[in-house]
């Protein structure tokens, strides 16, 4: 009996018109045909060039601005944007997010990488850091302290700590990928949660960070900081597996402050 090879024989699906459209347009944006703070040919101009509809048009304009190309204003023709690292990372956000919902799994995969990213990331900090920066990191410690009973305002001041840490290296691409991160064990950990007291272990180990970059101490900075997220992650399986026992807020964990 001979089993039919369903890998070939499969029909290849059809794009779609705006798929086309998409394409065609990056390949203009990609070759520098169209370069940033260009305008792009009106609605108008693109139905006619590309014999396509109004709708493909704007499903391909609107692919295009999600992914960071092309800036769209209500009025006005689509302008092409100067790619950023923000930018850059935004886009990939999409797919991470799908990847850690689809495959749970990869949640604990995403802690790693943030804790050797960090690592790498406060010793260059603690190599380049100027007074400067060593202040600004304080008063933003200051005004975590300040913002305790306040659970958004902590977490803010939680995320510019560790942005502000990645902005010394002098890398563009440190601070968005951190505040990425961040934003995404902040959305997968949505009833974040502390110990109690944990607001106040936070401040004392950033602290500790602050003062081994201040010191220039690259080693040290750089176990102070894995030791804050060890601390952090035990926080996250303390709080998962109270969840999976159906009371999260069961024992000694309550909602709290304390995502870093």
């Amino acid at each position: 009996m001979t089993i039919p090879d369903t890998t070939t024989s499969d029909p290849i699906p059809r794009r779609k018109l705006y798929h086309e459209v998409v394409d065609r347009l990056m390949a203009r944006i990609l070759n520098g045909e169209l370069k940033p703070g260009d305008q792009l040919p009106s609605e108008r101009q693109l139905m006619d060039l590309y014999q396509v509809g109004r709708p493909a048009v704007r499903e391909a304009m609107q692919t295009l601005e999600r992914q960071g190309l092309i800036t769209i204003s209500h009025g006005e023709r689509a302008r092409v944007l100067s790619p950023s690292a923000r930018s850059v990372i935004d886009q990939v956000a999409y797919s991470a997010r799908h990847l850690i919902t689809t495959a749970p799994e990869h949640l604990d995969h995403l802690k790693d990488a943030r804790a050797f990213f960090e690592e790498g990331m406060v010793r260059q900090a603690a190599q380049k850091a100027t007074e400067a920066d060593v202040e600004a990191l304080r008063a933003l410690i200051r005004a975590q302290e300040q913002a305790h009973h306040d659970r958004a305002a902590f977490l803010d001041c939680d995320m510019r700590f560790h942005r502000q840490i990645a902005a010394i290296t002098d890398n563009p691409i440190y601070p968005a990928l951190s505040q990425a991160m961040f934003q995404w064990l902040a959305e997968f950990h949505i009833g974040v949660v502390s110990v109690r007291g944990a607001e106040a272990l936070t401040i004392v180990e950033h602290s500790r960070i602050v003062d081994e970059i201040a010191a220039h101490d690259a080693d040290a900075a750089a176990q102070a900081l894995r030791d804050h997220l060890r601390r952090v992650n035990a926080l996250y399986r303390q709080f998962e597996s109270s969840r999976q026992n159906g009371d999260p807020t069961d024992g000694p964990i309550e909602p709290g402050h304390g995502l870093t």
